[in-house]
């Protein structure tokens, strides 16, 4: 656990969180210690990538599931999954520049408040939508993943 956790960047807590979900898998010693094959460092690299760029744990679990589970993947392998989260990169993209280009309009006029913006919210029309910021793209306001139990 100690050398995979020091070759990858996680704590030991992440990657047995990782395991559990079933985006790694670890093989166990004689002595019951967790061994790791190589390949999972290449998997790990790509959770951190993935969840960088916002993906949720469903999603990457979506993604892995596409990889080959009898061979070490390859380039090949890798570029194919990556197409799939490619568009949803696009996505997001897009989303951040409306919301850059809103947020520069909306703060430019001193009130920082859409609560009581007669402008971008006249009679809080967007409360009635609900809590949180929902004038955010839906692909800006995923909610927060939630703490497992057990």
């Amino acid at each position: 656990m100690g050398e995979i956790s020091r070759r990858s960047g996680f704590a030991a807590s992440a990657i047995r969180y990782y395991e559990a979900e079933g985006l790694i898998e670890a093989h166990r010693s004689s002595g019951g210690q967790r061994r790791f094959e190589r390949s999972v460092l290449r998997r790990l690299g790509f959770i951190r990538a993935a969840s960088n760029v916002g993906l949720s744990i469903e999603e990457i679990r979506d993604e892995l599931a596409r990889l080959p589970g009898n061979r070490t993947p390859t380039k090949a392998d890798w570029r194919r999954i990556s197409r799939h989260w490619g568009a949803r990169l696009d996505e997001q993209i897009a989303a951040l520049q409306r919301l850059k280009s809103g947020l520069d309009g909306c703060i430019g006029c001193g009130c920082l408040s859409l609560r009581s913006c007669a402008f971008s919210n006249p009679g809080d029309w967007v409360g009635e939508r609900g809590p949180g910021a929902q004038l955010l793209p839906d692909s800006l306001r995923r909610p927060h993943p939630t703490k497992r139990s057990g």
